[in-house]
C-alpha cells in the first residue's frame, strides 16, 4: 500500500509518518519510509539546491522541474520496487505538493502539471493520502519556532504568507476532487491524538486489502 502525508510546512508530517510507522511495523508489516525532494541519493543532491536560501532566485519552472526529477528517481528507485516486494510505503509529501506549490502557490498551468507528473511517476498514485490540516499562519509559527531550535528553514518556509495561503487553498481543492482517496486529519492538539486519528484511518483500509 503507498500512502502519503500532505500538508502545509509546520504540520507535523515527519513526526507523524515516523509514528505510523513504528505502529505498523508492531503489527508485523513491512515500511518503507521516505520523503520529497530527496528519499535517494540524488534526490538528496536536488533537495539541497531546491532548499538552500541561496537559490532564492529560482524561476518557478525550474523549481517544477527540479522537484519532479527527484520524484522521477525516487518512484523508480524505491517506491515502485518496493510496493512490487509487497512493502508499505510511507511518503513525506508526494504528487499533490506539486500540484498544490507549484500549481496554486506559484501559479503554473495545472493540466500542464498533471502531464508532467504523470511522465515522471509513470502514473503511480497513492492509495491513501493523509492530510494534516493547518493553517497558514499555524504552520509558519511553528516552523520559525523549530528554526530557532536549529531545524532546517528552506527557500519556501521563507516565501511571504499569501503564498502559503494560496497553497493551502490549492490543497482543500484537490481533497474535494478526490476525496476518496484523502484523509484530512486535524494537525494541532496532542501528537498522541493526532496519531490515534491517523491509525484509525489507515489500519481498516490496511484490514479490507489483506
Amino acid at each position: 500500500m503507498f500512502i502519503t502525508f500532505e500538508g502545509l510546512d509546520g504540520s507535523g508530517k515527519t513526526t507523524q509518518i515516523q509514528l505510523l510507522a513504528g505502529a505498523l511495523r508492531e503489527q508485523g508489516y513491512t515500511v518503507t519510509q521516505t520523503r520529497e525532494p530527496g528519499g535517494t541519493d540524488i534526490g538528496d543532491q536536488i533537495r539541497e539546491v531546491l532548499h538552500t536560501l541561496k537559490n532564492e532566485g529560482m524561476h518557478a519552472r525550474t523549481e517544477l522541474l527540479l522537484y519532479t526529477a527527484s520524484r522521477a528517481q525516487l518512484v523508480a528507485e524505491v517506491i515502485r520496487p518496493r510496493l512490487a516486494a509487497d512493502e508499505i510505503i510511507l511518503s513525506d509529501r508526494y504528487i499533490d505538493s506539486t500540484l498544490a506549490y507549484q500549481g496554486y502557490g506559484r501559479g503554473l498551468d495545472l493540466d500542464a502539471l498533471r502531464l508532467i507528473l504523470d511522465f515522471a511517476t509513470e502514473g503511480l498514485k497513492p492509495d491513501l493520502t493523509v492530510y494534516l490540516d493547518i493553517s497558514p499562519e499555524g504552520g509558519l509559527e511553528r516552523r520559525q519556532n523549530a528554526a530557532k531550535q536549529g531545524e532546517e528553514w528552506n527557500r519556501l518556509d521563507a516565501l511571504a504568507l499569501e503564498f502559503h495561503q494560496r497553497v493551502h487553498v490549492g490543497y482543500q481543492a484537490l481533497i474535494q476532487a478526490e476525496s476518496n482517496r484523502w484523509v484530512v486529519i486535524e494537525a494541532t492538539g496532542a501528537v498522541e491524538i493526532i496519531q490515534e486519528r491517523i491509525q484509525q484511518a489507515v489500519f481498516p483500509r490496511l484490514s479490507r486489502r489483506s
